[in-house]
């Protein structure tokens, strides 16, 4: 076989790997329902956690990164003698793992968003500058509580990160790794263009719980207000408690009241 028909066969079968609609299967094994009917109706791991929790989001997540180590690892491996360097073997059968995962032939090519099999396809070239991209995708979530915007920012800054990397000399970055990973976070952001639309309308879905940094603020701004008013109700120790001036002159009055009324009582005595 010759080296274009073996790239052209590694790039097939990452590209089935990746159609491998796994959000579908649990869906339908452990709820006897399409993930794609319910929810945002798209068939990747956030929308199986959303509509199924994570006993089906968690397991979805993990095969579709695994997805694309897969493909980046082990199918590249396939390609004999190819036209291309090795690495760009790589690249391409990622690639095409992610291309597999959005537009899946087993499902109408109505597949996920593609974030986590292009993770996994990341994280076997070069799991530094994945690991970033993971910092800031945290980031943004928790901040915000989108998985949405956490992904098209991650996803974004993707090039950046290694551009960085490369410029400050901590990490060598071939070319061919950073030229591709410009269509790479073009692409994920373009399947993300719905939920681009709902954020800029207010309508995307969120979870609230995954908010932390929002519920750390609230917590440390309740704690200053309740210091606060309890340091305001306290009186000084020091100072004496006030005197109401009626109470003050109440017993000044019947004592004076009493002399008046004794020597009245004595005069009228002698009088008499």
């Amino acid at each position: 076989m010759s080296g274009i028909l073996s790239l052209g066969l590694v790039m097939l079968l990452s590209y089935l790997a990746g159609s491998i609609p796994t959000s579908l299967i649990m869906g339908r094994l452990l709820f006897g329902k399409d993930v794609r009917d319910l929810g945002s109706g798209n068939a990747g791991g956030t929308n199986a956690f959303r509509v199924f929790g994570w006993k089906a989001g968690l397991p979805t997540v993990i095969v579709d990164v695994g997805k694309g180590l897969l493909a980046t690892l082990l199918i590249s491996r396939l390609a004999a003698d190819p036209p291309v360097p090795r690495e760009l073997v790589q690249v391409l059968a990622g690639c095409s793992a992610v291309v597999g995962h959005i537009w899946t032939v087993f499902a109408r090519f109505r597949g996920g968003k593609g974030v986590a099999t292009a993770a996994g396809m990341v994280a076997a070239l070069y799991p530094v500058p994945l690991a970033i991209s993971a910092a800031v995708f945290a980031v943004v979530l928790f901040a915000t509580g989108f998985v949405s915007l956490a992904s098209i920012v991650a996803a974004a800054f993707f090039p950046v990160i290694l551009a960085v990397l490369d410029a400050t000399g901590l990490m060598k970055v071939p070319p061919v790794l950073f030229w591709f990973s410009l269509p790479l976070a073009g692409l994920i952001v373009f399947t993300h263009r719905s939920n681009i639309r709902r954020l800029l309308a207010g309508s995307e879905n969120r979870f609230p719980k995954l908010m932390i940094f929002s519920r750390l603020a609230r917590r440390l701004r309740s704690g200053g207000t309740r210091e606060a008013r309890g340091s305001g109700g306290q009186a000084d120790p020091g100072t004496p408690p006030p005197v109401s001036a009626d109470r003050g002159s109440g017993p000044s009055t019947a004592s004076a009241a009493g002399s008046s009324g004794d020597s009245t009582t004595r005069q009228s005595s002698r009088s008499a």
